[in-house]
């Protein structure tokens, strides 16, 4: 890896996470739906599907889709933030990791959906992006899905300027073993247009990663 941390780390200095989980809060309060990426994702799994919430963050999505039935594990890198989840739903498995060393937590290959919500893969360290992409992708079953969600545009991340184009991320699938199965502009499935702000991506494990096919 490239030895840099992660762009949310940088933002944030890893003790968000009440702030974090506070902001949504007061949103659930105000009548906002805070549920969109978990809804979107019921509506492409069978019952009891096994997920991984990649970035999970507080646990916001996985808790909601473990409530609908299904079996979820949140990693992530932020302790502050898997420190809400935890408390949140202690019965859940959420684990400490770096996305990009993913194989070195043991995880039970197979999952039918990995989800990169909340501007995963734009905010990973530099460099280490093609690598996370593999990882989230070894983690899938065949035919299994990887969601994502990216911000295109300043307007759509916590940044000055993009880190991550479509083309690029596409290729980092492609060579994961990926297909693209379908693009939307929202998590309410909003028609994606070529130049849009943000783009919520359907990928589809197809063939085996790389390394899997030696």
């Amino acid at each position: 890896m490239t030895g840099q941390p992660d762009r949310w780390a940088e933002l944030t200095g890893g003790r968000t996470g009440e702030e974090y989980a506070r902001r949504f809060a007061r949103l659930a309060a105000s009548g906002h739906d805070v549920h969109g990426e978990a809804t979107f994702c019921e509506a492409l799994l069978r019952p009891a599907s096994r997920i991984l919430d990649a970035g999970c963050g507080t646990g916001r999505i996985a808790i909601r889709l473990t409530e609908l039935g299904h079996r979820c594990t949140g990693v992530d890198l932020d302790a502050s933030m898997l420190a809400v989840a935890r408390r949140q739903a202690p019965a859940q498995e959420w684990l400490l990791g770096d996305l990009a060393r993913l194989d070195t937590l043991a995880l039970e290959p197979g999952f039918d959906l990995v989800l990169a919500a909340g501007n995963v893969i734009p905010l990973l360290a530099p460099g280490t992006e093609p690598a996370v992409v593999r990882q989230l992708a070894a983690t899938l079953r065949p035919g299994g899905l990887l969601v994502t969600g990216i911000g295109l545009d300043a307007a759509h991340l916590p940044l000055p300027e993009p880190t991550v184009t479509l083309p690029e991320f596409d290729d980092w699938c492609t060579r994961s073993g990926l297909t693209l199965l379908q693009r939307y502009a929202t998590w309410s499935g909003d028609t994606y247009h070529p130049g849009g702000g943000y783009a919520v991506s359907v990928h589809t494990r197809t063939a085996p990663p790389p390394e899997e096919t030696a």
